[in-house]
């Protein structure tokens, strides 16, 4: 007998694969600065404690040869939507900071209202949003708009990352400046960073290399920098430079760090100790630092 079914109806075609959540805008560059070793000067104890599911606090403690020794306490809370009002104290000034996130399937928008005085006509506005275009590529941008008497403007950020199997890249462009940076997974013990910033306003472009190094039967990280040197041919090269790198690295040419960190289980204890080296200024510190919790 023939095939009286005839041919085969084609099948439907497979729904494509998740895109997943792009993240914030300030974690864009963060699986590279995790490699660089954070700036340690004389002892630190930090104690953290977990109240709850959403309540933690942290006591500080910064014994230093540089600088005043200093006792900071943090209280933070976490839930499941954070919209609402922030006081922040600095020094003698008060700010006052607005935030609102939105975190959809394959989106991020956030909103960060700063110091809005409706008599004194002054604001500052940061609006973020960034697109999972593909499973492994995200898109977005970032604008900064300030008002004040006299004085109004706005500076408009684009930014792409893309994420491979073993490796990430990053690059924001902007008005003042571009933030490019590589993060590289060689094995699970090693791990590398590159970073390079350009700041159109101050001329200066700062070159920065980390790497980790993860040794998990001894319960040991080590993280190690070579940091910060002018790229060759920009006006910041040859002279000490102050951009605006990120916390805990160093801001000056030819410096080279490291940090060695230490866990002791069972206890929540990690030793960590760290030790920097500045050749263009001759400086040298040292520090080490005590982890509960």
């Amino acid at each position: 007998m023939g095939n009286v079914l005839g041919p085969a109806a084609p099948r439907a075609p497979r729904r494509g694969e998740p895109l997943g959540s792009p993240g914030s805008f300030d974690e864009l560059h963060r699986q590279c600065k995790e490699v660089f070793p954070q700036q340690m000067e004389g002892v630190k104890l930090i104690v953290t404690k977990t109240l709850s599911s959403h309540f933690q606090v942290t006591h500080t403690v910064h014994m230093s040869t540089l600088g005043p020794s200093s006792y900071h306490f943090n209280a933070t809370f976490v839930g499941d939507r954070q919209l609402g009002p922030t006081e922040t104290h600095q020094a003698k000034f008060v700010t006052w900071q607005f935030d609102g996130e939105y975190r959809g399937d394959d989106c991020t928008a956030t909103l960060t209202l700063g110091n809005p005085d409706l008599l004194g006509e002054s604001v500052i506005l940061v609006a973020h949003f960034l697109q999972s275009v593909t499973s492994r590529l995200v898109l977005g941008g970032e604008m900064v708009y300030h008002r004040r008497p006299g004085e109004e403007g706005a500076i408009l950020t684009l930014a792409g990352k893309y994420t491979a199997l073993k490796w990430v890249a990053t690059l924001n462009v902007g008005y003042g400046g571009a933030h490019a940076s590589y993060y590289h997974r060689a094995n699970e013990q090693v791990q590398v960073g590159v970073e390079l910033e350009a700041n159109t306003r101050l001329q200066d472009t700062t070159f920065a290399f980390g790497y980790q190094l993860n040794l998990p039967q001894a319960n040991m990280v080590f993280r190690g920098e070579r940091g910060a040197v002018p790229a060759p041919g920009t006006p910041g090269a040859g002279r000490a430079l102050t951009p605006s790198p990120p916390p805990g690295l160093l801001d000056s040419n030819w410096s080279v760090g490291g940090v060695l960190e230490k866990k002791l289980p069972p206890l929540p204890v990690t030793l960590a100790l760290g030790a920097f080296l500045n050749h263009w200024k001759n400086r040298f510190h040292c520090g080490f630092s005590v982890i509960v919790g």
